[in-house]
């Protein structure tokens, strides 16, 4: 999903250092402005939460269904990404 919207963003010569730089220009650059609805803007902050907190924050497991859940919402969100970029590569 990072790199995916990473991708947009150098599309219109944005590119912040940083996750958290890279999900709030996501929201204001495509998912304010009617490009993306806003699922997908939900979707990948929970996606980069659960990341912090697997990776930071405890050691224990994330539940297989919640794995499963992010997985697919991360293939939506990267497949979304792709179609647009397909259709607007001006």
């Amino acid at each position: 999903m990072f790199y995916a919207a990473l991708a947009l963003l150098q599309k219109i010569s944005k590119v912040p250092s940083k996750h958290a730089g890279v999900i709030s220009l996501f929201d204001t650059e495509f998912v304010l402005k009617g490009f993306f609805p806003q699922k997908l803007s939900k979707d990948f902050h929970k996606a980069f939460e659960l990341r912090q907190v697997s990776d930071y924050r405890t050691f224990m497991p994330i539940a297989k269904e919640k794995a499963h859940e992010t997985l697919s919402n991360a293939a939506h969100f990267v497949e979304t990404v792709r179609a647009y970029l397909e259709n607007n590569h001006d």
